[in-house]
């Protein structure tokens, strides 16, 4: 009876260890190989100035000869390179570190008055500009910085108009410059800063200002002494952040950066690209993650380091500012801000729809044959978009719920520590990491759909995790504990009752992962075989041939699946931030 008894026990223990521990080493592998071994490659190969195909070592001697020499070969002379007198790369860290942080600066100044008016006035057209606030998110960089080149180039209308109101020639500035890139960057990037900042007016306790104007305090100085104080964290988190999606930035350098200026993304992108330089791009690849590793080190540090809460007990209901002296300006202010995007999206669109646009305000005519042209011409393109993020989200889906689960219910905080990792990788040192690592033999996965869609399902995990823990902390325990008891094993626990009530985390984060990748143009720039080019690749490379007709034609079609995907994800997701 007893040996029968742990022959039971042998068993249940088996299938609980097929069911669960299985799944958890299989997530734990894909990381490791799609994300720890590649990172550690060219970390490896920054030392030695040449490729080292680790996963060839396993399998065939001569590889291994081959990577233990260079091993044997590595220094820190590429680094002591990096850090030299007049170097390119030095001088590119450089240009992107006072890039973002000007940037940064520029954007948690801008969006201070914002963030107030939509926390604590009674701003009129609240909705409408909160949702116009929201726009600049949806729109790829690279298409944002050819929409600055149709106002602001020498052949743009608003140059046109600025030279017949003034009498004068030339452009208003050099949109192809670091000017140009830090007003694209500013205009397009503020949202990310925005709505933390509103969240931290909302949640600062109105009492402590309410007992500052009792005491005699005018408007003014409660607002530079409480108010400001009491949203200190939530703005230097956005700062941090706006610091972070800056330097990380790929399409607006690369479509804007001039000859003379060297920024990191760039450069690593044409030295992997261009002159097939492994320790230059290893080099950079490194720097990058460090770089943005601190920053959202420090911006996890910003919420979490110190303890600036003043709310206890019930919070007291937000008495808005009504005030016309107060609202009128604020009002004014924000839709001016909101202005430019819109009309650079609205500049966009005209041309897609333009015969000819030259140095006038308007078109010379307009057609709808440059759509014509992209759903004849381009219709693989669209369905590679379609078929590569359908294919990222699989993964996305079954990975996250996976890890959410595994980190929820068995407090597996170090995968969700590795889980978190793609953050602050940019997505150009994830592209040269693929490259570096599975271009050789026995994994030689660079120029395939496959290894594109690990990248995006990579580079886009973290939005899917943090969607699905959120719903798999809703989850109470004990359902799992009546299904196990009542004879179902884990696996069968997680695939019928877990995953089921898990799904509007699911679908929520889903749209958000679909909308990242259709928009994605670093890791696509890198990865992207030709017979799988999705509609960024297409835009990108119709951009910098010149063809900006049938390239705003396809950036306004992606424009408009973005926008319409994240209108349900923001319905999914009730977002109520105004």
């Amino acid at each position: 009876m007893k040996e029968k008894h742990n022959k039971t026990r042998r068993f249940q223990r088996l299938k609980n260890w097929d069911s669960l521990k299985l799944l958890k080493y299989a997530v734990i592998g894909f990381f490791a190989l799609f994300l720890m071994i590649p990172l550690l490659s060219v970390f490896i190969v920054s030392f030695t100035g040449e490729p080292v195909n680790l996963f060839g070592s396993f399998v065939n001697p001569e590889i291994l000869s081959t990577n233990i020499e260079r091993l044997s070969n590595a220094s820190f002379e590429h680094y002591a390179n990096l850090f030299s007198s007049g170097s390119v790369y030095l001088s590119a860290l450089n240009n992107s570190l006072l890039l973002s942080i000007l940037v940064s600066v520029i954007v948690i100044v801008m969006c201070l008055p914002i963030a107030y008016a939509f926390a604590r006035t009674a701003m009129p057209f609240k909705k409408t500009l909160a949702a116009l606030c929201t726009m600049p998110i949806i729109v790829p960089t690279f298409i944002s910085a050819a929409g600055f080149i149709i106002m602001f180039g020498r052949t743009g209308w608003v140059t046109h108009v600025f030279n017949t109101m003034l009498g004068t020639e030339g452009a208003i500035f050099n949109v192809y410059s670091m000017l140009g890139i830090i007003l694209v960057q500013v205009f397009f990037f503020f949202p990310f800063a925005l709505w933390p900042m509103v969240a931290a007016f909302k949640i600062a306790d109105l009492s402590v200002e309410e007992a500052s104007r009792n005491l005699g305090a005018k408007s003014w100085s409660t607002m530079v002494f409480v108010t400001l104080p009491l949203a200190l964290p939530g703005m230097i988190s956005s700062a941090l952040l706006i610091f972070t999606v800056s330097f990380s930035d790929f399409g607006t350098p690369i479509i804007l950066a001039p000859d003379g200026l060297n920024l990191i993304v760039v450069q690593a992108y044409r030295e992997i690209s261009g002159f097939f330089n492994w320790a230059g791009a290893s080099i950079l690849t490194v720097i990058m993650v460090i770089v943005a590793a601190i920053f959202f080190w420090l911006q996890r540090l910003a919420t979490k380091g110190k303890d600036y809460g003043t709310v206890s007990g019930k919070p007291k209901k937000v008495k808005l500012n009504a005030k016309k002296a107060v609202t009128l300006p604020l009002f004014t202010y924000t839709s001016l801000v909101v202005l430019l995007p819109v009309l650079t999206v609205f500049s966009v669109f005209i041309q897609s729809i333009a015969t000819t646009w030259g140095r006038d305000l308007l078109p010379r005519g307009f057609t709808l044959d440059h759509y014509a042209t992209i759903f004849t011409r381009s219709t693989d393109n669209i369905m590679n978009s379609i078929i590569l993020a359908s294919g990222a989200l699989v993964i996305s889906v079954i990975v996250a719920t996976l890890v959410s689960y595994f980190v929820v219910r068995q407090n597996a905080t170090k995968l969700d520590f590795i889980a978190s990792i793609p953050l602050v990788v940019p997505g150009i040192a994830l592209g040269i990491a693929f490259i570096q690592t599975f271009n050789t033999a026995p994994l030689q996965l660079t120029g395939t759909a496959f290894l594109l869609i690990v990248a995006y399902a990579i580079r886009r995990m973290p939005y899917m995790i943090r969607s699905t823990m959120g719903s798999m902390m809703a989850i109470r325990s004990d359902i799992e504990e009546a299904s196990v008891n009542l004879g179902a094993s884990r696996l069968l626990t997680l695939t019928t009752i877990v995953g089921p009530l898990m799904l509007p985390g699911i679908v929520a984060g889903s749209i958000l992962v679909f909308v990242t990748v259709i928009k994605e143009t670093s890791v696509t720039i890198l990865l992207a075989p030709s017979e799988w080019a999705p509609m960024s690749l297409m835009v990108f490379q119709n951009i910098l041939r010149g063809q900006m007709y049938t390239a705003s034609a396809m950036a306004i079609l992606i424009i408009g699946v973005v926008l319409i995907l994240q209108l349900v994800a923001n319905r999914l997701t009730k977002n109520s931030l105004y």
